[in-house]
C-alpha cells in the first residue's frame, strides 16, 4: 500500500509585525488594543505591501518547504495552491507559482477555494493522487493577502485577518503518514461568511469586501471542529489520549480554546499562533505547523490532528503521523 508522509515544511510571513496599536493608528478604528488582545486573541498580524500578491508569498514558503524535503522544484509532480485571494481571476496561482518555481516538468498545477479549510482540503486531494499511484511529490500551499479584501471602516473584522503562505511537501512512502481525512460542505450557511462580490463587465459589483456573523460562526466552527476531530480520529482507530498536537485552523483563540475543551484535550497539546499571527485563513495551518517545527516542538513520530473550518461552509481534518 503506498502511504502519504511530509517531507518538508516552510513559510513566509511579510514585512514586520503589526501590532494592535499601529493598526488601531492607521485605520483610525474604533477599537482597543486591550478589546483585540482579550476577545479574539490577536496582538499583531503582518501586511503584505503592494504589489505583493499570493503567488510571491507562495513562493518563499514553497522554496523554504522544498530545501526541508531536501527536493529540487521538477522532483514536484503536482502543485496545489489553496488560496481566497488569488493574483488573478486566472490563471491560477498555483499556475503563476509554478513558473516563479521554475517547475518545467508538465506538473499539474491547481488553485482549491474552500477558504479558511483550504488547506485541509488540498493537503487531502494531494493524498488521494499519491495514494492511486499516479504521483509521487506534491508541493501544497496554503497563501493568502486578507489584507486586500478588509474594510478597514468594519472594526469586527479589519482586525482578525493577516497575510502570509505555509507550504508542505508530500511524499509516497512505505510508511504510514497521513491516517485518515475527511471533508464535508454545507453550503446553506453561505451568508455567515462571504465576500459577496464580483467582477462583471469591467467593473466590481456586489460587496468586495469580507463579511461575517461572528457570533454565528463561532457556534459553529467549534461544533464541526470537534465532529470532524473525533470523525478522522475514529476511522484510524486513534484516541484522543494518542494525539502529540492539535493544529487547528487559527481563527480566534477561544475558538481554538473551546474546542480543545470539548474533545478533552489539554490546552499544552493545542498550537497557537493566532496570537502573532491573526487569522490568515488558508495559510494558517501551515504556518502554524511550520512555525511549531522549527520550533522543535513538533517531532518526527508524533501524531498530528489538521483540521479547519471556512466560508462556504467547509470544514474538514486530516489525522497523521509526522
Amino acid at each position: 500500500m503506498i502511504h502519504t508522509r511530509i517531507t518538508g515544511t516552510g513559510s513566509y510571513l511579510p514585512g514586520e509585525p503589526v501590532s494592535n496599536a499601529a493598526l488601531i493608528a492607521k485605520h483610525q478604528l474604533e477599537s482597543s488594543e486591550e478589546w483585540m488582545a482579550e476577545r479574539p486573541g490577536i496582538r499583531a498580524r503582518h501586511s503584505a505591501v503592494p504589489g505583493e500578491n499570493s503567488s510571491d508569498l507562495a513562493l518563499k514558503a514553497s522554496q523554504r518547504a522544498l530545501a526541508a524535503a531536501g527536493k529540487n522544484a521538477n522532483d514536484v509532480d503536482l502543485l496545489i495552491v489553496a488560496t481566497s485571494t488569488p493574483d488573478y481571476i486566472f490563471p491560477s496561482t498555483a499556475a503563476l507559482l509554478q513558473k516563479k518555481l521554475g517547475i518545467t516538468n508538465g506538473a499539474p498545477a491547481f488553485d482549491v477555494q474552500a477558504v479558511c479549510s483550504g488547506f485541509v482540503y488540498a493537503m487531502s486531494v494531494a493524498e488521494k493522487f499519491i495514494q492511486s499511484g499516479s504521483h509521487r511529490c506534491a508541493l501544497v500551499v496554503g497563501s493568502e493577502v486578507f489584507s486586500r479584501i478588509m474594510d478597514w471602516t468594519d472594526r469586527g473584522t479589519c482586525v482578525l485577518f493577516g497575510d502570509g503562505a505555509g507550504a508542505v511537501v508530500l511524499e509516497a512512502s512505505d510508511a504510514p503518514g497521513i491516517l485518515a481525512t475527511a471533508l464535508h460542505a454545507d453550503g446553506s450557511h453561505a451568508d455567515m461568511l462571504s465576500v459577496p462580490g464580483q467582477v462583471c463587465g469591467g467593473q466590481v459589483t456586489g460587496d468586495p469586501f469580507l463579511r461575517m456573523d461572528g457570533q454565528a460562526v463561532f457556534k459553529f466552527a467549534v461544533k464541526v471542529l470537534t465532529e470532524v476531530a473525533n470523525e478522522v480520529m475514529d476511522a484510524a482507530q486513534v484516541t484522543v489520549d494518542q494525539l502529540d498536537w492539535l493544529i487547528p485552523h487559527q481563527a480566534n483563540v477561544r475558538i481554538l480554546q473551546s474546542t480543545a475543551k470539548k474533545l478533552g484535550l489539554p490546552s499544552e497539546k493545542c498550537i497557537v499562533t493566532v496570537d502573532h499571527h491573526g487569522n490568515t485563513s488558508a495559510a494558517s495551518i501551515p504556518l502554524a505547523l511550520d512555525e511549531a517545527v522549527k520550533q522543535g516542538r513538533i517531532q518526527r513520530g508524533q501524531c498530528l490532528l489538521l483540521e479547519g473550518v471556512g466560508g462556504g461552509f467547509t470544514w474538514g481534518g486530516v489525522l497523521l503521523n509526522f
